[in-house]
């Protein structure tokens, strides 16, 4: 069986049980179709040009999608099929980039890449793809090369280009002058330098313009593909890791699952699909866990000490070289590092001591406690002890104004006993002990 399909099936199971999470509650499939672009369906005598955009690291996603758009190549009414590349590099397995190849190579119509716009790449066992294509163009400011390591049998499809593995990406200019690509500045322009591809100009304005007469039809990644395609990239799985793990640990220390425990579990099952497609190392997964863990020993003190520190350079090492050869972007990288420390040494301790400084079971720690009036206590009213309004009845020989300091001195039932910071109440009971 085509290893190609095998590992498609695979993840699309995994995928479905992330759904089953409630990441895609829509209940949306992930189906790549195509999107009408010029032209309309009754026009069969005109043949049709499919164009694929490739963008970002080739993973299994991204694969099935190209893979797909092969298998379902029609040559009576195909005229060729262009793939948009602006790839770094492939995430997927060699089986799976061979089997690719395979179907490039065996293609009955024309393969065709375009490497734009201007900037794009195609480099790493992308670019060994794309050296197997029939017809190539480049952008200005886009490169080729930096192949890598052979992923290809060199017996079945040959060095990209003849080169040797270790040779340096070739910019536009020297890609041209080599001839290994044609100057296509534009998509538009790719695309009439296509054999077959057929305009007609249009001379009835002031400019003469070129209007495409072969029709035109793009293929993109369905909304649920997209989304795991972008969680399959360095920046996104890294991120989504360190939120679901600190989401989670903010759950440990709160009454029953909330939303920070859902939204933090999604994001640790999309984190961790991403991790898995990505050349990830295990053992770096597990030394970001241990930084989770020392951090909420000192959540739970509330007050940052060595297991901040021991967290803080677990977290750091496991950011570093948390994937083989795709490393996290530096400003993700910083991101992650210095949001999760602050939250775990700063923000985090004081949400814990806030979501529980009021506690709901018994009072009686409240006697002898401090606050201030709300409003005018003659003898009944409302206070505030630590940030926290209660009901409360002072003596009517002692009324209270509203700012002036309070003293919590008994606790009936919902209702606070509370005096004067200065005199008057202690003066009174004074004068009643006497009497």
């Amino acid at each position: 069986m085509n290893p190609l399909r095998v590992r498609s099936r695979r993840l699309r199971a995994f995928r479905r049980l992330v759904l089953g999470v409630g990441v895609a509650a829509l209940g949306l499939m992930g189906v790549t179709g195509p999107v009408a672009a010029h032209g309309s369906d009754h026009e069969n005598e005109v043949l049709t040009v499919e164009v694929v955009e490739v963008s970002g690291l080739l993973d299994p996603v991204m694969a099935a999608m190209m893979a797909d758009t092969l298998r379902g190549i029609d040559p009576v009414t195909t005229l060729a099929v262009v793939f948009r590349v602006d790839s770094p590099g492939a995430v997927v397995e060699d089986a799976d980039l061979v089997a690719l190849a395979d179907l490039i190579v065996g293609a009955p119509v024309t393969i065709s890449f375009w490497i734009g716009p201007s900037g794009a790449e195609a480099t790493g066992r992308v670019g060994q793809l794309v050296a197997l294509g029939d017809d190539i163009g480049i952008a200005p400011g886009s490169h080729i090369g930096d192949f890598g390591d052979p992923a290809l049998p060199a017996d079945r499809f040959g060095a990209p280009f003849g080169w040797v593995a270790d040779r340096g990406p070739v910019g536009y200019a020297q890609a041209v002058e080599m001839g290994i690509a044609r100057s296509s500045p534009v998509l538009l322009e790719h695309l009439v330098g296509l054999d077959g591809f057929e305009v007609r100009t249009d001379e009835s304005g002031g400019r003469p313009t070129v209007e495409p007469v072969t029709r035109t039809r793009f293929h993109q990644l369905g909304i649920v593909d997209q989304l795991f395609h972008t969680v399959a990239s360095p920046a996104a799985a890294y991120l989504l890791l360190l939120v679901g793990m600190g989401l989670l640990v903010f759950e440990l220390f709160t009454a029953g699952v909330g939303i920070a425990g859902l939204i933090g579990a999604v994001s640790l099952l999309l984190g961790g699909y991403g991790v898995a497609v990505l050349p990830g190392r295990a053992w770096a997964v597990g030394v970001l866990v241990f930084a989770m863990v020392g951090f909420a020993i000192d959540v739970q003190t509330g007050v940052p000490r060595l297991w901040t520190v021991m967290g803080t350079v677990s977290l750091v090492v496991g950011s570093v070289f948390l994937f083989d050869g795709t490393p996290v972007p530096w400003i993700a990288l910083c991101a992650g590092i210095v949001g999760t420390v602050l939250a775990m040494a700063g923000g985090m301790p004081t949400m814990v001591r806030t979501r529980f400084s009021t506690p709901t079971i018994g009072r009686e720690w409240m006697i002898g406690e401090s606050g201030e009036a709300v409003d005018r206590l003659s003898p009944n009213g409302t206070v505030e002890v630590r940030a926290a309004v209660w009901k409360a009845r002072t003596n009517r020989a002692t009324p209270v104004e509203p700012g002036e300091p309070i003293r919590v001195v008994a606790v009936e039932g919902l209702w606070l006993e509370v005096e004067p910071e200065v005199g008057a109440a202690r003066d009174h009971r004074r004068r009643a002990e006497r009497a």
